[in-house]
């Protein structure tokens, strides 16, 4: 899995591609953290190329917005989420935990 950040006036872009599971998820919380710990704590995560979410990916993310929202800093928002992994987030209840939005650009720009 690769990973990539690109830092934007608004928000830092994150975008992942492949598997995000138990061997792959450590990678993203380390660049998810990383964010953070440089004070910035609107990040969008692009999902466009992430072809499979375990349940170890989800608590990366969930994590990752809990530490975004502390004191209303920000928010971790999906972009391009794969229609089986939005279901699969649907199915657990936590659909709603994200803003999900179907373009890069918007996604963006709601910050």
């Amino acid at each position: 899995m690769d990973i990539s950040i690109t830092e934007y006036k608004r928000c830092d872009v994150v975008k992942a591609n492949g598997r995000i599971d138990s061997s792959t998820a450590p990678q993203l919380e380390e660049a998810l953290n990383s964010i953070i710990e440089a004070g910035r704590y609107k990040i969008v995560f692009d999902m466009s190329d992430v072809t499979f979410m375990s349940s170890k990916g989800w608590w990366v993310l969930i994590e990752t917005q809990k530490k975004c929202k502390r004191y209303k800093r920000g928010e971790i928002i999906l972009v391009k989420v794969n229609p089986n992994i939005r279901d699969s987030l649907n199915l657990v209840g936590m659909g709603s935990y994200f803003q999900m939005f179907d373009d890069l650009t918007a996604a963006v720009g709601s910050f």
